[in-house]
């Protein structure tokens, strides 16, 4: 699809179509490998098994990698609230880890719109590992931008 139709497409259509893979996946996803696997309005979870490579020197799973995550869910959630031409960014991001998680342990970060207006929109998302094991929470406030 042409960029410039993009914005005749609601926040949810928009991510329907990523999930679909009518569009690229999203960049940041494939540098880190995690990906998008459910949506619904309000609602998106993200799926990834971290490798060494995103390790710390504590030998366990940067938080960078792990707020990358939450993020995204985060921010996709306030994305499906979105009218076609909205557009968001992130303004704040509060991250909490529960437990440290290693290499090899495969995660699910479920992203939920808390609620959206038409200058904000809140989210929040949990990290956990398929064993229903938490390992961190994310709230993310985000600043919705009106059609020009």
């Amino acid at each position: 699809m042409a960029e410039a139709d993009r914005p005749a497409l609601s926040g949810l259509e928009q991510l329907q179509q990523l999930l679909s893979g009518l569009v690229p996946p999203i960049p940041i996803a494939v540098t880190l490998d995690f990906r998008l696997i459910e949506l619904d309005a309000g609602r998106v979870v993200f799926a990834g098994t971290p490798g060494l490579a995103v390790y710390n020197p504590i030998g366990t799973v940067h938080g960078g990698w792990i707020a990358a995550i939450l993020d995204s869910a985060c921010g996709c959630a306030v994305h499906s609230g979105l009218r076609p031409g909205q557009a968001y960014t992130s303004l704040e991001l509060k991250t909490v880890f529960h437990r440290a998680l290693t290499a090899d342990v495969p995660v699910r970060a479920e992203g939920r719109l808390v609620q959206i207006g038409g200058r904000a929109g809140f989210a929040e998302a949990d990290l956990r590992g398929l064993d229903g094991t938490l390992y961190a929470t994310a709230t993310s406030t985000c600043l919705v931008i009106q059609p020009r």
